[in-house]
């Protein structure tokens, strides 16, 4: 399986930690030191999940290697939808004209855009699927609540798409190497962590320290599991993608792999948390960066909890 290319797209409008201080009470110092953010996107009045992910979609089409026509399978993945019935893929169909097209929804929270690749995978593995896109939307902003001084300053809004074939197209193919998924709700205070439920005030993370803590455990050991399984070493990779979570949580995973710090590709200063669309445009925004043989290694971990992990080689 092949991703040949990578696109994303963002609102226009700009929020910044100033904004909180009459909110939630928070001073732009107090929460950069504590998570490394001072800016983040926010989606206008007339956009939504639906709309961002048509915008991704259209940004990187004309570079997928294939047409809208001869796309087969759109999976949209988000925990923050603008319709849980006609969902981005239904949206993504419609608006690009790809009518031949299975569609499929998945949320696993922010671990969901690795939870979409590996489902890519298996399509393609089972004969169902060739030409696949893949995209991940967050309207954080719809659903958060900004006055919580615990989270709602970290939220931010955008898309990211994937362009996946099963043999490689485009001008900059990246061969996946292996693909990593586990379900971690036994773990720890995941049951009440994270959480977003009907009449509950919004997008909540109560249980900061926790998810910190296992964030920072479980993406390493995700990194392993990709590495092992194809018998490589994290002295080989060129670079690292991870969750854009909280800076301190990157921070501590860069030290963790002792990492050069043009190693890790991050956005957490001036995106904030655009949940599981965040690796996906980070390494849309640094495709530049990548040339021939490099190896990459994307590590995400969602409230729930859940954790994922995509190598790629290009």
């Amino acid at each position: 399986m092949y991703i040949n290319h990578f696109s994303h797209y963002l609102p226009s409008k700009v929020v910044s930690n100033s904004y909180f201080e009459n909110v939630n009470g928070l001073e732009d110092q107090w929460i950069y030191e504590r998570t490394g953010i001072r800016s983040r996107f926010k989606a206008t009045d007339d956009e939504n999940t639906n709309t961002m992910a048509i915008e991704a979609v259209r940004n990187g089409l004309d570079q997928s290697g294939f047409s809208a026509g001869e796309v087969d399978l759109i999976i949209g993945a988000s925990y923050s939808p603008y319709d849980t019935v006609f969902t981005i893929g239904h949206a993504v169909q419609r608006e690009i004209g790809a009518n031949a097209a299975k569609v499929v929804f998945v949320s696993s929270a922010c671990s969901s855009l690795i939870n979409a690749l590996e489902i890519a995978e298996g399509y393609i593995a089972m004969g169902k699927a060739k030409n696949i896109i893949v995209v991940a939307s967050e309207h954080n902003w719809a659903y958060s609540n900004e006055s919580c001084s615990k989270s709602g300053h970290l939220w931010g809004d955008g898309a990211a798409a994937l362009f996946i074939s099963s043999e490689p197209k485009g001008k900059k193919p990246g061969r996946v190497l292996n693909v990593f998924t586990q379900g971690l709700g036994h773990v720890g205070k995941a049951n009440d962590s994270v959480f977003l439920r009907p009449v509950s005030g919004g997008l909540s993370m109560p249980n900061g320290r926790d998810v910190f803590i296992n964030a920072v455990t479980q993406m390493r050991r995700a990194i392993d599991v990709v590495l092992e399984n194809t018998k490589l070493t994290v002295d080989e990779l060129d670079y690292v993608v991870a969750h854009q979570a909280n800076g301190r949580i990157i921070s501590n995973l860069q030290k963790q792999m002792k990492l050069a710090d043009d190693q890790v590709l991050t956005h957490i200063k001036s995106h904030g948390n655009t949940g599981c669309a965040s690796t996906g445009i980070c390494f849309s925004q640094n495709i530049d960066r990548i040339k021939e043989d490099d190896l990459v290694v994307f590590t995400v971990f969602g409230g729930g909890y859940s954790v994922g992990a995509l190598l790629l080689r290009y």
